[in-house]
Formats: C-alpha cells, structure tokens, sequence
C-alpha cells in the first residue's frame, strides 16, 4: 500500500507527513476488549483524552440517549507514534481521569488499542468487527473531526465499514457539513429525528446530532495548566 500525507492533528485518524510503511495488524500481546453480549449496540468514542472534560461526557450522554446505545466505549488511545508523545500522560492515568469524568456504569472506559500494531481508525474497527461481529457497533465523532475526516487513512473505507453519529460541536457546524466528507456523506445522511434507527441501519449510513454543546476544550485546559493528575503507584 502506498503512503498519503497529510498533517496528522489527532491520535485516531489522520496520516503522517511521512513515508513509512503501514504497520503490521497484529495485537503485540493478547487484547483485552470490554464485555460485550449479542445484539448489543455499542458506541465508539476515541481520543487521547488529554485531559478527559465535561464535553466528553456531554457527547457521550447525546449519543447514548438520541441512537439508543447500550454503552459507549471511551478509547483512550495510546498516542500517535508519528508524533512526539514526550508530553502525554501515561494511559493509565488519562483513563483514571476518564472514569472519574464519566460517572456512568454505561460509559466504559478502555484502553485496549494500546495492544494493537495499528495506527489507524480503520484497522482497529476491522479488528473489532471481526472479535465482536455480534455487536453493532457506532463510531462517535465530533463535527470538527468530521471537517478533516477525508485526511483519515482510508477514510471511504470507514464509512462502508461502520455507521457513524456525528456530534454537533460549537463553530463547526457548518464547516463541517460543507467540508468535502460532509458533502461526500450528504447522501448517506440518515435525518436527525430519526437517529434513533441508524443502529437497524447498514453501512453507509450516519446521522448528525443537535443537542446541547459544551466548549469546553482539551486544547485550551491544557493551555491554562489544567492537565491529566498522575496515578500513586
């Protein structure tokens, strides 16, 4: 497979400005995902976390309550190893930070990416619709993310692969509707009120949530000092 640069601006998705090889897909050491039973609806929501907020959960609280989930899945990825991840808290202690943001038994919070030779979104939903093809999994994103969605290795694949919810977020509504996977996904678009089907749906298929929003900013606490406390061990 031949590489494709772009700027990599978050840990989930996007490519590298470089021109090294795809990473090998198989799990370093046996992975460990949460329970799960068939016929669960599950979402996805992944990030670095750093540090976790209330907007978090915010989005979470939306998708569970609008598609009608039995859980959310926060993935709490490792980070990037295309970028320098000198100033990222270790894994463990950005999950601690989520647990105690998530406040709910139906937000779990994982880390089981950390086991997967795999850099990319694609290659870790491939790998859990293969282990869980029993659960219908939601991939949860938010609009800014859906505004450079077409930078996402094999991105085109994603959507054939998995439906997707993508959350109303402050200032990007527009942009990211407009934006060239927005206009490319604008016929797949399953109508707002009637998110509550998209988990009887077939890939290609999304919807876009309105609900409240929160600026809250992961960017910005760290910018004022806010970060991710480290775990006694």
């Amino acid at each position: 497979m031949s590489s494709r640069a772009a700027a990599v601006t978050q840990p989930w998705g996007l490519i590298a400005m470089t021109d090294k090889p795809r990473l090998n897909h198989t799990p370093s050491f046996p992975v460990r995902l949460p329970a799960t039973a068939p016929g669960l609806t599950v979402g996805l929501y992944g990030g670095s976390f750093n540090p976790p907020h209330a907007g978090h959960r915010l989005v979470s609280e939306l998708a569970l309550e609008r598609l009608r989930l039995d859980r959310v899945w926060w993935i709490v990825t490792p980070g990037n190893p295309l970028k320098n991840t000198s100033g990222l808290p270790g894994l463990k202690d950005r999950m601690a930070a989520c647990r105690r943001i998530a406040r709910s038994p139906r937000f779990i919070i994982t880390g089981f990416e950390e086991s997967l030779n795999s850099r990319y979104t694609v290659d870790t939903l491939r790998y859990l619709k293969k282990r869980r093809p029993d659960v219908r999994f939601v991939w949860i994103m938010g609009a800014d993310n859906l505004a450079t969605f077409h930078l996402w290795e094999d991105w085109q694949d994603i959507v054939d692969d998995v439906l997707i919810a993508v959350v109303d977020r402050p200032g990007a509504t527009l942009k990211a509707q407009n934006s060239r996977a927005g206009r490319f996904l604008a016929r797949r678009r399953l109508p707002s009120q009637r998110a509550a089907a998209l988990t009887r749906r077939r890939p290609p298929c999304w919807t876009y949530l309105y609900g409240p929003r929160s600026a809250a900013s992961s960017t910005e606490l760290r910018r004022r000092g806010v970060g991710v406390e480290k775990q006694e061990t």
